[in-house]
């Protein structure tokens, strides 16, 4: 299978065009006097044709309002002339389900193609060599290689093992005989399963709550302190709840799951407990953000900001000892430590 310099570009499915009355994705290249040209991105970038009077349904005031070169959007093919490879495109008679469906779609195969491309780079093979072996018969067995790959991360050798290719062979007697070999070698299978893997182990979401914690009853820090723990204990192994001090009186609670509706009930659950216990000492407690899941950036910036109002504590901490110092029941507080120290 190997080559000295693989052919490193395949289009992503066995048909060499798409369909008629097909959604696929598409990039757009340039524009005409009568249309746009574009990339057709799951057929190796093949060129089509979206002309303006298929841009939309109604009229048309400002052609760079609903086109522009560089966005990437899905549109339904109109004709294809395999012959001429002429593709004729239309942005107006593609619905909502159209384009939900070829996004999922593109989004799949967009990731079984990058696994794809990086073990034939990496093991010096011609993309599509992989695909007529690999990717093809999956996606005809599965309905998309997407899914078998997620069955790969578990049991890859169900799923392998089971592909094979043709080898033309000189028998004894001198002439040609054709043998069933595996299709894939023992090199190449493991550094499919591994990039696999990699890519398509399911990560864990975060899931955080923004709240606000109050308490200014005598032994308030205390209270505060007995209210983390209870949001704490509304944790499990598979979803341990934690509660930070971002700045008095805000915090925040945190979890990491694989099922975002088990995250959000522990959360809420937490909460409610949290709610309980700091009632009952006549304090108060306001959701200022509800459970929800959040992105890797949203994480990075929570973690910035806190880490800034450490640096400002740090800087004013000479005053912690001063007369006029007053405790509140508000002040940054270590669950897992028996003190109670409070920083204004």
């Amino acid at each position: 299978m190997a080559t000295n310099s693989p052919n490193l570009e395949c289009r992503m499915y066995e048909a060499k065009y798409p369909e008629v009355d097909q959604a696929v994705m598409i990039q757009v290249k340039s524009m005409a006097d009568s249309g746009a040209y574009v990339a057709l991105l799951e057929y190796n970038n093949i060129e089509g044709m979206i002309l303006f009077s298929e841009l939309s349904r109604r009229r048309i005031r400002s052609i760079s309002s609903l086109i522009k070169v560089g966005r990437i959007e899905p549109v339904m093919v109109l004709r294809v002339d395999k012959e001429k490879g002429y593709i004729d495109l239309s942005k107006r008679r593609v619905s909502e389900e159209d384009i939900s469906a070829c996004e999922e779609r593109y989004n799949k195969s967009k990731l079984v193609h990058s696994i794809m491309r990086h073990v034939a780079e990496t093991m010096g093979i011609d993309l599509e060599d992989l695909y007529i072996h690999v990717g093809w018969p999956l996606y005809r067995k599965y309905g998309h290689a997407f899914e078998a790959f997620k069955l790969v991360v578990s049991d890859p050798d169900s799923i392998l093992n089971s592909l094979t290719r043709e080898v033309k062979e000189i028998g004894p007697d001198g002439k040609e005989v054709t043998k069933v070999a595996p299709a894939l070698s023992e090199e190449v299978k493991d550094a499919l399963v591994k990039n696999i893997r990699r890519r398509m182990t399911p990560q864990p979401l975060k899931i955080r709550a923004d709240i606000e914690m109050k308490c200014f009853q005598f032994d308030g820090v205390l209270h505060i302190k007995e209210a983390m723990r209870k949001a704490e204990a509304a944790g499990n192994d598979d979803c341990p709840v934690k509660i930070k001090l971002v700045a008095p009186p805000a915090y925040v609670l945190n979890t990491q799951t694989l099922d975002k509706e088990q995250g959000i009930a522990i959360l809420t659950k937490a909460i409610a407990a949290c709610t309980e216990e700091i009632e009952r000492h006549k304090g108060k407690l306001a959701v200022k953000e509800a459970p929800r899941a959040v992105s890797e950036r949203e994480d990075k910036l929570l973690a910035e900001q806190m880490a800034k109002l450490g640096r400002e504590n740090e800087e004013i901490s000479g005053d912690e000892d001063s007369e006029e110092e007053e405790d509140t029941g508000m002040g940054e507080i270590d669950v897992e430590n028996s003190g109670t120290g409070i920083r204004e």
